[in-house]
């Protein structure tokens, strides 16, 4: 894919010594702790959280997987919809004491091929989730280059707005795209996070496959968790 200059804000992202520090802390500890079918089953707030959202088959396993250097740290599934749990992970820290913080992988949603029952259970842990996770620092929100904000992204937005959880906006899979594509997905997406109160500024785009902005995405998870 040729080139492609992707307009910025003002702000210009993590500097070098935050993305070296986010590196070598990555390149640690980062172990899976459990799944929660609901929210009797996750760990105390203890830490600081980071939570990744996103449409099935975004993406997110493999963002995840590329954000901590592991290449089967989240499982990716060929199958859309197969995380239907809250996944967390442990950042940081000594094996055995509390982490640094931790990821949270929550569940696909677009849910095309689930019954009806289980798309209802998954958005009410989601939405229960996010409302009472006092630790959760912010969440990132996975949208697929190629297709760009859907509503079901936008709903999600909007979920995040009235539970007040800061959130960024990602693109993924930004290798699939031709650049002029890629720019005008950039332009829009961003144009849709000004609409939304609790959105982040500024929308980082990213491709697991050739690293295109996983350093600097890197950097701004440890960022967000150490608000």
């Amino acid at each position: 894919m040729s080139s492609v200059e992707i307009p910025v804000t003002a702000d210009q992202g993590p500097d070098a010594a935050l993305i070296e520090r986010a590196r070598r802390l990555f390149s640690g500890r980062v172990d899976f702790l459990l799944s929660a079918p609901g929210l009797e089953f996750i760990p105390d707030p203890a830490v600081p959280e980071v939570a990744f959202a996103g449409r099935s088959n975004v993406g997110k396993s493999s963002l995840l997987n590329a954000i901590t250097g592991r290449k089967a740290l989240a499982r990716i599934s060929v199958t859309p919809g197969r995380t239907q749990e809250l996944n967390f992970f442990e950042v940081g820290g000594l094996p055995g004491e509390l982490p640094d913080f931790r990821l949270v992988d929550m569940p696909g949603y677009g849910f095309a091929k689930a019954p009806p029952a289980v798309v209802e259970r998954w958005r009410q842990l989601v939405r229960e989730f996010l409302r009472g996770r006092v630790v959760l620092k912010r969440a990132l929100v996975l949208i697929d280059s190629r297709h760009g904000v859907k509503q079901v992204d936008i709903d999600m937005m909007r979920m995040l707005d009235e539970s007040a959880v800061g959130y960024r906006l990602v693109l993924t899979k930004a290798d699939k795209v031709k650049a002029s594509e890629l720019a005008a997905v950039h332009a829009s997406t961003l144009a849709e996070a000004r609409k939304h109160s609790a959105a982040f500024p500024v929308v980082a785009v990213t491709s697991s496959e050739t690293g295109l902005g996983i350093a600097e995405l890197r950097a701004a998870v440890l960022a967000d968790a150490e608000i």
